[in-house]
Order: structure tokens, then C-alpha cells, then sequence
């Protein structure tokens, strides 16, 4: 009988220096995507899908991390005292998410290294990792999948997504096989942000990960890759391919809303896109998208 999985990791030590200078003194995690920080709807997803304990690898100048998700108690009571109940609700709403924990990564050598960081929190257990620079629409749970296909096939699980190949360059990619669902496939490799010509396929590897602990374990006979960092695909390839020990790893094949928040474009797009759908701003933001468009 599998033990529920609850525990979830989220890597926030970069620099964000694709954001500079807005990123020079508030961590990139911080930005506003319409009015909650991105770090937010990536804590909040986690919690959807019942991981309540999260840890947070995080650097130098990232306190504001801590902070948000801390009681803000002078703040509480001016909302409180002015009656202010809708905003002291949106205040409190991440205060209560979930068991926050925080460590430092140190050096900055990579994403593999980062998510060793996580191993004494962690312990013999599985778990799951959400990178901050992809935000999944909630509309389209995707976490929950992979949490059940970890407990039902006893390997770790990444999330794919089929990109344009002229895009493939830009992620991990996997070599895959089919499976008897159309929306799982067995990957037996994975190359770091190919060129189109090298890459295996198509099938992108995007920031959500469920892994078994014995990736502690590979990640510790990782060598430096790509840039001299530890890198996470280099530990799943080894597990993919060394399936009697580690049961291999799966993918979910994730064709719901993903948004890209790495990219100057892409996080104007995904601003300009969740505000449009909700209802207090999307009839009046749809409207003058319209009328601005068409006055270019």
C-alpha cells in the first residue's frame, strides 16, 4: 500500500537576470502575474493536488519569498480595522497554504544540484518538484495525473509537452516509447536543449516533476554537464535507462494551459491571458485588447 505523496519542492534560487533590472533587488519568483507573485499559483497548485508540505530552495536577496507567505500582522490589523474584508482575505490566503520550509542552495550548480538540496527534507520518500517559470492553468490539472501514474507504475514521472520543433532547442527533450494509455509514454532518454536536428523527438520536458528518492542517489554520481552545472535531465536519463533499479521514468503528455513566465513575451502573455479570463477583469480587458488591435 503506497503512502500518500505530500511533499513537494520548489527550486528558487536563480537570479532572474532575464528580467533585469526589475529582478536587481525582488526576486524574480515575486513578479506580479495580475496580482499575486508567480510563486503563489505554483504553491497553490501544489496544494490542489495535496502536497501541504513545501520546500523552498532558495539564495541570497530571496527574503521576500519568506516574507509573503508569512503573517503580515500589522498589516492584518489596518485591514482588519478598516473593515477591509476582501483584501485582508486575499492577504491571508497565503499564509495558510501550506507547511513552509526554506533552505539555501549555496552554490548556484544547477538544477540537479538544487533539488539534492532537498534530500534531508525530503527523506525515502517520493516527491515532487515544480519549477516557478511554468505556471499550469488550474483549469487543467496535470500534477494530480502524475501523482497517481508515480503510485501506479512505481517510477518517476516528468510532464512533456509537444513543442514546435524549431522550439525543441529550448528544453530537454525525450526519446520515448508508447505505453497502453495515449497520454503516458516510457522515456528511455533525454538530451539538454538539442538542436532540431539531434533532438529525439519533439516531446519538451516542462518544469513538474514526481520523483522516486533514488534520484538523491544518482544526482550524487552526477557529474557536471551542460554549463558545469548538475543537471536534473542527466540524473533522470540515468534512471530512465536503469530501470530495474530506479523502475525507469514516465512521462504524462500534458495538452492543457501552460504559462511561460522565463520569458519577457511569454510573461506579458500569460499577464495579458489569465486577467482576460477572469471575470471581474476580462470583459473590460477583452474589449480593449479588441480596440487596441485594431488601431495598430
Amino acid at each position: 500500500m503506497h503512502e500518500r505523496i505530500t511533499k513537494a519542492v520548489i527550486p528558487a534560487a536563480g537570479l532572474g537576470t532575464r528580467f533585469l533590472p526589475a529582478t536587481k533587488a525582488m526576486p524574480k519568483e515575486m513578479l506580479p502575474v495580475v496580482d499575486k507573485p508567480a510563486i503563489q499559483y505554483v504553491v497553490e497548485e501544489a496544494v490542489s493536488a495535496g502536497l501541504v508540505d513545501v520546500l523552498m530552495v532558495t539564495g541570497r536577496n530571496k527574503n521576500a519569498l519568506e516574507n509573503h507567505f508569512d503573517r503580515v500582522a500589522e498589516l492584518e490589523a489596518t485591514l482588519k480595522a478598516k473593515g477591509d474584508d476582501a483584501k485582508l482575505m486575499q492577504v491571508n490566503a497565503s499564509t495558510g497554504l501550506a507547511a513552509m520550509h526554506y533552505v539555501r542552495q549555496g552554490d548556484p550548480m544547477g538544477l540537479g544540484h538544487a533539488v539534492h538540496r532537498a534530500r534531508m527534507h525530503v527523506g525515502n520518500e517520493p516527491f515532487a518538484v515544480l519549477l516557478g517559470d511554468d505556471l499550469i492553468d488550474e483549469r487543467d490539472p496535470l500534477l494530480r495525473r502524475m501523482l497517481d501514474e508515480q503510485v501506479a507504475r512505481d517510477a518517476s514521472i516528468v510532464a512533456l509537452l509537444e513543442v514546435d520543433p524549431d522550439q525543441i532547442h529550448l528544453y530537454g527533450a525525450a526519446a520515448v516509447e508508447p505505453t497502453d494509455d495515449p497520454d503516458v509514454v516510457r522515456v528511455t532518454g533525454l538530451v539538454e536543449k538539442p538542436v532540431r536536428e539531434a533532438a529525439p523527438s519533439n516531446y519538451a520536458v516542462i518544469g513538474r516533476y514526481v520523483l522516486k528518492p533514488d534520484v538523491f542517489d544518482v544526482l550524487e554520481r552526477t557529474a557536471p554537464g551542460r554549463g558545469g552545472e548538475i543537471q536534473l535531465t542527466d540524473a533522470l536519463m540515468t534512471m530512465a535507462k536503469d530501470v530495474s533499479g530506479t523502475g525507469g521514468v514516465y512521462g504524462v503528455v500534458f495538452r492543457g494551459r501552460r504559462y511561460d513566465t522565463g520569458d519577457k513575451l511569454e510573461y506579458i502573455k500569460a499577464v495579458v491571458q489569465l486577467a482576460a479570463d477572469r471575470d471581474d477583469l476580462g470583459p473590460d480587458l477583452r474589449s480593449w485588447l479588441v480596440e487596441y488591435a485594431v488601431g495598430l
